[in-house]
């Protein structure tokens, strides 16, 4: 039997909490955190993004979460807080338990950029 998308999707939200952005924001200035865009950059060209969040397109992240590609991007570290973002929360499920998956253990989604621009969190 194949899987739908809300199949993964499902599967996704039972493993990878979701906590608010106002929740999220506490977490803004712990260097134990990074908050990691998966959205497409033309979208965060569009509405900006977190401050300092990394920008890794959510087709990309199995390869930047990677310690053993070139491509890997060194502010994943398996031992920080992950704080992952799209535009409503679904992408941000999704890549989260890809990181799950990879071994990160410490995966968060916090849902939506409009949701943390709304809470006031810092944005560039």
């Amino acid at each position: 039997m194949s899987k739908t998308s809300s199949d993964f999707l499902s599967e996704a939200n039972k493993v990878v909490p979701r906590i608010s952005a106002s929740e999220a924001i506490s977490y803004f200035n712990d260097n134990n955190t990074v908050f990691v865009d998966v959205r497409d950059s033309s979208d965060i060209a569009e509405s900006g993004t977190v401050k300092g969040a990394e920008r890794i397109n959510r087709g990309f992240l199995e390869f930047a979460a990677d310690e053993n590609t070139p491509f890997h991007n060194a502010a994943l570290e398996k031992s920080k807080r992950i704080c992952v973002l799209c535009a409503v929360g679904g992408q941000a499920a999704l890549a989260g338990k890809t990181l799950l998956d990879m071994g990160y253990q410490n995966v968060i989604n916090i849902g939506g950029f409009s949701d943390w621009k709304e809470a006031g969190g810092e944005i560039e």
